[in-house]
């Protein structure tokens, strides 16, 4: 009995002794799992105070852009009229004879020849004197509170529907306020956007007036200053916007003469027409004019509004123009124009925050795979060149328009136009004009 006891303790002395050199055992491999672990972490922070080696191989460098660089551009607008006139409008403007012709058709490079340097070389083929210049200018860019400034034969920064590129416009023609505006002359600009907070503004320096190749002389006067400032005062997040503008210009003309007139927004008249037998008129006559006035200078002031939201856009302006007269009283007229188009297959018509314009009309679905995009639209236009002993008449209008989208660059437009002439006999006529074009541009 004493040996069994004996035997018992003398086993549970050994498992105890088994067990506690088993436990020392893992105590030194945790001991020396903490050391190799303390090792590395110093080691890397040593890494992070050194310097980075230097790299094996260097990168490649990055490639630079070889100037100067060409894209081409055009556009091409086919135009098609019929005119119907009552005997009294025959009377007063003559008679209008129904017609076709390439109203524009242009070919332009533009690009850059250098980082901050853009340039623009435009001519149209459609116009008296052709090829004539259209815009035709060098951009300087990135020039701090300068913005851009731009040297050549330019629009000149007044007038909504003046700087709304004609491949964007909603009708055939520009509206009858259109009639006072110097548009393309030769001159200097600075100009820029605050894009984040919808802000537009421009100046310019110009030679008055530029004939259809970019030139101007004249020792006495030919100057003319313009100015433009516009804003973004609402804009939603569906890129709905409402757009407030004005604009201010000042003109001495070389020639110490002015003189406005206009027609109805059909073919308007710097449209060239072909060889036509001899009597027979290859444009659509002036329905008012002021005939030439001896002219010291002129002041042009411009208001003008513009909104989007869905399918609904809408624009109007109104310009003013005082003409202090040589050997007689200052004479003031007016235009102004109001226009609505809602685009029926749901699109939306964009506000370009950098021209402080509306924008273009993209099909959701191009013709083919859909049915393009259609819009109907109204303006009503007024030019009133009566003042003082200045008769030039009243000319109201009317027009409906319908426009086909078959894609981006491709549309069909057709305008009916009514006109209503109080002449400067005060005798009231009317004309019916139907207008269709097929416009491209690339």
């Amino acid at each position: 009995m004493r040996h069994g006891r004996l035997l018992f303790a003398l086993s549970l002395v050994l498992t105890c002794a088994a067990k506690s050199e088993a436990q020392l055992g893992a105590d030194s491999a945790l001991a020396s799992r903490i050391a190799a672990l303390e090792a590395e972490v110093t080691a890397l922070r040593q890494s992070a105070s050194s310097p980075m080696p230097a790299v094996c191989c260097p990168l490649p460098p990055v490639a630079k852009p070889s100037f100067p660089t060409a894209r081409l551009s055009g556009l091409v607008q086919t135009d098609a009229g019929w005119a119907h006139q009552t005997a009294a409008n025959i009377a007063s403007v003559g008679d209008i004879q129904d017609g076709a012709d390439f109203r524009r058709a242009r070919l332009a490079a533009i690009g850059n020849v250098a980082d901050n340097v853009a340039y623009m070389v435009e001519f149209d083929f459609g116009l008296p004197g052709r090829p004539s210049f259209m815009d035709v200018w060098l951009d300087v860019q990135n020039l701090g509170w300068f913005g851009q400034v731009k040297i050549g034969n330019y629009r000149q920064p007044i007038g909504l529907d003046g700087l709304t590129s004609v491949k964007e416009l909603t009708f055939i023609e520009r509206s009858l306020p259109f009639a006072f505006l110097p548009f393309r002359q030769i001159g200097v600009m600075t100009y820029g956007a605050a894009e984040d907070l919808g802000v537009t503004w421009a100046l310019s320096g110009f030679r008055f007036p530029t004939d259809v190749f970019g030139g101007q002389v004249g020792d006495n006067g030919g100057y003319g200053l313009a100015s433009r400032l516009t804003g973004l005062v609402l804009e939603g997040a569906d890129g709905s916007a409402l757009h407030l503008g004005g604009a201010y210009n000042f003109i001495d003309p070389a020639n110490d003469a002015v003189q406005y007139l206009a027609q109805p927004e059909f073919f308007l008249s710097e449209t060239g027409g072909a060889l036509v037998p001899p009597g027979v008129p290859s444009t659509v006559p002036p329905f008012v004019d002021t005939g030439v006035i001896a002219t010291n200078s002129v002041n042009l002031f411009g208001a003008e509004m513009a909104g989007t939201s869905g399918p609904l856009h809408a624009q109007a302006e109104l310009i003013y123009a005082v003409v202090d007269r040589i050997g007689g009283s200052t004479v003031a007229f007016s235009g102004v124009s109001a226009q609505a188009g809602w685009i029926l297959t749901g699109e939306h018509r964009p506000y370009n925050r950098k021209n402080g314009v509306l924008g273009r009309v993209v099909p959701a679905n191009n013709f083919g795979a859909g049915g393009g995009a259609w819009e109907v639209a109204a303006r009503w236009s007024m030019l009133d060149l009566n003042s003082a002993d200045v008769r030039g008449g009243q000319l109201n209008t009317t027009t409906l328009g319908l426009n086909w989208y078959l894609n981006q660059f491709t549309k069909l437009q057709f305008n009916y136009i009514h006109a209503f002439l109080d002449d400067p006999a005060n005798v009231g006529s009317d004309a019916d004009l139907i207008a269709a074009r097929a416009h491209f541009d690339f």
